[in-house]
């Protein structure tokens, strides 16, 4: 366990929805910095499940900065299309991550397995996956998930990532049409944090 809550914290993304995202569930207290304050890279990400990409990420950024690092891995699995994109979620989207490019080829690969799928509920769940690594501290790790379906276009122009494709279970708007303070109640990146808020 931690010895004393942590007062100040480095959040392991260069990605900017990321960021945002994760600094509006930190106490406001905290002080955060991001890899882009140290000019630093991400990792080559070469792990086989969210909670390994999660881990190399934090132990990278912490290792540069001697600081605790929180740092998240997540993405979409789509059942029709075996899991996929997966971890490989932000790769969709290519050298520049171009979320729009990678929702298309999720169209795409949905056509490739049935031309009617648009008749069809795509189940598709949000999976995160949330490490704490740092100075003389026990790892800390927690997943959240948050099931849903696939948008027969793209909606919205709120969150970032593949949130104009998702239909959280139980609503009829997407992720992408949401207001950020309802989905920030919800969603998967909510449930792997209240799992380990309680060291801030």
């Amino acid at each position: 366990m931690l010895n004393k809550k942590i007062k100040e914290l480095l959040v392991g993304t260069n990605n900017k929805g990321k960021l945002r995202e994760i600094r509006d569930l930190l106490p406001k207290k905290l002080k955060i910095y991001s890899p882009s304050d140290f000019r630093i890279k991400s990792p080559v990400e070469n792990g086989k499940t969210f909670k390994e990409n999660s881990l190399i990420k934090a132990k990278y950024f912490s290792k540069k900065t001697k600081m605790i690092c929180l740092s998240d891995d997540s993405g979409l699995e789509i059942d029709a299309l075996g899991g996929n994109p997966g971890i490989y979620s932000a790769r969709w989207g290519g050298k520049k991550g171009d979320f729009v490019k990678a929702m298309n080829r999720v169209f795409k690969e949905l056509d490739k397995k049935s031309k009617n799928w648009k008749k069809k509920k795509i189940k598709a769940k949000f999976v995160c996956a949330l490490t704490i690594y740092g100075t003389n501290q026990k790892l800390i790790q927690s997943i959240g998930t948050i099931e849903g379906s696939i948008s027969h276009c793209m909606k919205g122009k709120n969150g970032f990532g593949y949130d104009p494709i998702f239909i959280p279970k139980g609503k009829k708007i997407t992720f992408g049409e949401m207001m950020p303070s309802k989905k920030y109640k919800i969603d998967h990146r909510f449930k792997a944090f209240k799992k380990i808020k309680k060291f801030f």
